[in-house]
């Protein structure tokens, strides 16, 4: 659980220097366009745009790998769960029956 808390506070501290470089790159930018100066726009618009399509496939492959991770652990729980009720059917069916009163009570009571 620890580390999956690290990896998720490391994720999003890349996350926050990718936009604060992407920022940078935008502001200079936009001083640049109030030069005028037609090379020195050339060279910012590449720079932002390098840096835009590095932060794009960066945020991508975090999405695929959080998405993988959260996957895994889902299953990981449903395994659990089902080795669970496969090993303790009846404490399974006890809970099972004592969840359907409470929820047939709630219902009821409307």
């Amino acid at each position: 659980m620890a580390q999956q808390h690290s990896r998720t506070s490391e994720s999003t501290q890349q996350l926050k220097d990718d936009l604060q470089h992407l920022t940078q790159t935008i502001e200079e930018l936009v001083d640049a366009t109030a030069d005028d100066s037609r090379s020195n726009i050339k060279e910012l618009r590449e720079r932002a745009e390098k840096r835009m399509k590095d932060t794009r496939e960066r945020l991508e492959a975090r999405g695929e790998r959080l998405y993988g991770e959260a996957r895994d652990n889902v299953t990981q729980q449903a395994d659990a769960c089902d080795r669970y009720v496969h090993d303790n059917p009846w404490t399974s069916i006890g809970i099972g029956t004592a969840m359907g009163v409470v929820v047939g009570m709630l219902i009821g009571r409307r």
